[in-house]
This record gives structure tokens, C-alpha cells and sequence, in this order.
């Protein structure tokens, strides 16, 4: 696999600063039931890396220590980390708002037929990935027979009252099948409801637009067929210095499987650390990380982001954010 990352590293990209920290979001590891083409983790059945019990108490630790109000559960598929249901469970006694970012087909799966009610039980907020509403575009991305399962899935959090129930959030994902900007959210999330409703009964709250980011496998992609320039050009010639104040970045850390901490999940997935908080260095593009146990009795507001040449794609356009489009 190519890698994209010493083409980013040098930036012209704005410089950002922290807000008040109010979301952790934690990729409980890289184990995944699919391997879908836009994955920017690199995720697959036969990845090993999951999060401990020990570093999930430590996070746990930090939220109590640093008023966190959401978690925001990632992988892989975080719900295949052993300790998934009591890293919930845990989280919903503290009061936290729990989002699992969940790839729908891991609730049919043989081991996982009780998940979605512990999902429901907990009013956890489903995050959803369908790349598109057609079935030919799921295929191409995700793999034979995904779209479908995909389908069932929904029905199945429907009937759980998921997208009805007002506790029971069910957002989907679009994720664009190329080197190319999401369309507007707004009208593309009515294309989605009337397909979803009209063809198949499936009700759901949002419809979040998310960009390809030029890293892992995408980034790989890009370079494999020569685009990874002109795809970096289109970004930069969208930018838009009005969704810098809403990246997620500014109230958002990410925290790895081992509990290391980055800026945000794509940083993450770089290998670029945080800057120091007891300092001005970056700790560590490519060394020392910063740990979460080292971070209970740290207030981040108003430390330095390490930003780079994938930043574009977070202010391209519309702007793009683990919540969808930012404008």
C-alpha cells in the first residue's frame, strides 16, 4: 500500500487552537467484520489491535476528570471489542451521550444477535455508515452482498424504534465512491429518505456527508492512480475559511487502542501526536505520544493543533466533520 503521508506534512494549512474540550472519541481498535475501500483505519477481519479493559478505565477516569458530555465510539467495528458493552455501560451511568459509529451488518453477525437491543436499552446514538442509497455504489465500496444486509440492519433498528423515538438517534454516513467532493448534504439527505422510505420503510434522523480524506487506503488509492494531486488541488481550491471555527478538532481529542492521544482520528491514523501540552513541541509526528492516564489534571483549551495538508479536506466545501457538513 502507498503511503500518503510524507506529501502532507509540509502545509500551508491555517493554524488552530483548541476550544473547550467536550467530546472523546476513542477507536476501541482495528478489528472489523468488512474492509470497505474509503476506510481510513485500514480495518479488516483480520486485524488484532483492540483496546484493553485497563485503558478503557483509564478513559473512563479522564471522563469524570474532564467533564466529557460525548463519547464517540469508533473502530473497526468497536462493537467487536470484548469490552464494548461495559465501556457503555459504564459511560450512560456517568451521564455521557454514547455514539456508536456502527457499519450496520455487524448487528447480523452470529455472537452479536442481542446488540442492537443493549444499543436501544442504553439509548446509545447509531451512527451508520451507507455510502450511498443505491445498492451498486454500497457494492463497489463495501463489498458483495453489504448493501442488502445493510437494509435488513435498519429495519432492524427501526423496529427497536431507532430514527422514530426521539432517545434513539439513527444518523447515516455518506461517504463519496471517488475523488470527489460530497454533494450538498441538505438535498441529498432527502434523496435518502425518499428511497430509504419509499423502497424499503426505513426512517432515519440525519444524513452526515463526510470527505475522503487523502490518507490510508483512500490515500493509497489516490496515488495508485495518479489522482492524489489533482485530488488535493480540488481541496484546497474549495477551501473555505468559514468552517475553520467548526472543525471538530477544536473540541475533540482522539484516542487510539493503546490510549495514545491525537488531534483527531485522522492525525491518528498519521501518527502525528498532539502538541505538548507542558510545552510547544509536537510530541510526536514520529517518536514519543501522549497518553491519556498523563492527561487527567491537563486542561487543553487553547493548546496548538497539528494541522497538515489533509486539513483541507475538513474545510473543502461544505466542510466535512465526524457530524457531517459543517455549514
Amino acid at each position: 500500500m502507498h503511503d500518503s503521508t510524507a506529501r502532507l506534512r509540509d502545509s500551508d494549512f491555517p493554524a488552530l487552537k483548541r476550544g473547550k474540550l467536550s467530546t472523546l472519541q476513542v477507536n476501541l481498535g482495528y478489528l472489523c467484520n468488512l474492509s470497505c475501500t474509503h476506510c481510513h483505519v485500514n480495518a479488516g477481519p483480520r486485524r488484532t489491535e483492540l483496546m484493553s479493559r485497563e485503558v478503557i478505565d483509564q478513559l473512563l477516569d479522564f471522563i469524570r476528570a474532564r467533564d466529557i458530555h460525548l463519547l464517540d465510539l469508533t473502530g473497526g467495528a468497536p462493537e467487536m471489542n470484548p469490552h464494548f458493552r461495559y465501556f457503555v455501560t459504564e459511560a450512560r451511568k456517568l451521564g455521557v451521550e454514547v455514539i456508536d459509529r456502527c457499519n450496520l451488518t455487524i448487528l447480523l453477525e452470529p455472537g452479536y444477535e442481542d446488540l442492537a437491543e443493549f444499543l436501544a436499552e442504553q439509548a446509545v446514538q447509531v451512527t451508520a455508515s451507507l455510502p450511498c442509497y443505491e445498492e451498486a455504489n454500497v457494492a463497489e465500496q463495501r463489498g458483495k452482498g453489504v448493501y442488502q444486509q445493510s437494509i435488513e440492519a435498519l429495519q432492524l433498528l427501526n423496529g427497536l424504534g431507532y430514527g422514530k423515538d426521539p432517545r434513539l438517534s439513527l444518523d447515516l454516513v455518506y461517504n463519496p465512491n471517488g475523488a470527489f467532493l460530497p454533494p450538498p448534504q441538505g438535498p441529498l439527505e432527502q434523496d435518502y429518505k425518499a428511497h430509504l422510505r419509499d423502497d424499503y420503510g426505513i426512517e432515519f434522523n440525519q444524513l452526515l456527508t463526510i470527505t475522503n480524506m487523502p490518507i490510508s487506503r483512500f490515500g493509497s488509492m489516490l496515488i495508485s492512480k495518479g489522482q492524489f494531486d489533482s485530488y488535493m488541488q480540488l481541496l484546497k481550491d474549495n477551501f473555505s475559511q468559514d468552517n475553520l471555527a467548526s472543525v471538530m478538532c477544536h473540541q475533540l481529542i482522539s484516542v487510539d487502542w493503546q490510549g495514545y492521544v491525537y488531534d483527531c482520528d485522522f492525525n491518528q491514523m498519521l501518527g502525528w501526536g498532539m502538541v505538548d501540552p507542558r510545552g510547544d513541541q509536537i510530541i510526536a509526528r514520529d517518536s514519543a505520544r501522549t497518553h491519556i492516564a498523563d492527561l487527567l489534571e491537563v486542561d487543553l483549551e487553547g493548546d496548538s493543533i497539528v494541522v497538515g495538508e489533509h486539513c483541507y479536506g475538513c474545510t473543502a466545501g461544505q466542510g466535512s466533520s465526524c457530524g457531517g457538513a459543517l455549514s
